[in-house]
């Protein structure tokens, strides 16, 4: 079927329930939640154009055949959509709870399960999900550190997700951020993530997209978090906060693949595209391509 045709689950994957009794290699789960946003919203239509978009890379049975690597890549991956939490938008800690839930569901069918966002704030709850997953890291590509304390007086904004998993969760060793950029950096955020050890890798250190890898966390298992204001907005302009000077795809996906060539890739999400900054659809279409590849990374 063409990709302007039928239901739009991901990839054309078929569709489950998390209550429902199943075991794939990937699930799919989106959050369409952006009520923490500080700047323009619209995150929470993002799950729906990244599955729109990604009927581009409908995943047929005999697997994608890949140009670079002369091989077919995919074959017989099991792959499920288990739709979106129904997030309250109105009460917050409701939503938290829920996508808590949810996580703890996909993670108990699928060996990577991949969350679409929504704003950065999903990764909080999505991280409590993982509690019992001893000694994770976490490796965050984003233009923002997302490690304030608050902002305008609350606690769970984007600009806050790993400052609160970093306190709700004891078996969070680590988090290395990529990325940054920009002058609008939280001084006390900066000083908190450095005093807990955290690795900060500006873009003004990563020329040398080799010796940035080397950096990366080695043998651990490893939650990724993938912010699309990471990119140029060149690249992808359909981002709430975009910062210029951002990453290539390129450059991207060769830290995502070096990150689970060196590592076990227990979850990943990917959050803050907003589909109407970018009419011609481009943005989604690139979301679903990196989702797709990351998928190639885990299962090579």
């Amino acid at each position: 079927m063409l990709p302007f045709a039928g239901i739009p689950s991901f990839a054309r994957s078929p569709l489950e329930s998390l209550d429902s009794d199943w075991q794939a290699d990937v699930g799919i789960l989106g959050v369409p939640f952006d009520i923490a946003l500080g700047y323009r919203p619209g995150a929470r239509f993002a799950p729906r154009a990244i599955r729109e978009a990604s009927l581009r890379f409908s995943l047929p049975p005999d697997g994608f055949y890949d140009l670079r690597d002369r091989r077919v890549r995919l074959k017989g991956l099991e792959l499920r959509d288990v739709g979106d939490v129904d997030v309250p938008s109105l009460e917050p800690q409701l939503a938290r709870q829920r996508i808590e839930a949810a996580a703890r569901q996909l993670r108990s069918k699928a060996r990577l399960p991949i969350f679409l966002g929504g704003d950065h704030s999903i990764s909080h709850p999505v991280l409590r999900g993982f509690d019992d997953k001893e000694n994770l890291h976490i490796v965050q590509i984003d233009a923002h550190l997302d490690f304030s304390n608050e902002r305008d007086g609350t606690r769970y904004s984007n600009s806050s997700a790993f400052r609160r998993a970093a306190e709700d969760l004891p078996n969070l060793k680590h988090i290395t951020t990529l990325g940054l950029r920009g002058f609008r950096f939280d001084r006390e955020a900066v000083a908190a993530a450095l005093a807990r050890g955290h690795s900060l890798v500006p873009i003004w250190e990563m020329d040398d997209l080799d010796r940035t890898i080397e950096r990366l966390p080695e043998g651990k298992d490893v939650y990724l978090s993938f912010d699309v204001d990471a990119l140029d907005p060149s690249v992808c302009p359909a981002t709430s906060s975009p910062e210029v000077g951002g990453l290539s795809y390129d450059q991207a996906m060769r830290l995502i693949r070096g990150t689970c060539e060196r590592n076990t890739l227990v979850g990943f999400d990917f959050v803050e595209m907003t589909p109407h900054l970018d009419s011609s659809g481009n943005s989604a279409l690139l979301a679903a391509r990196l989702i797709m590849e990351t998928i190639m990374a885990v299962f090579p």
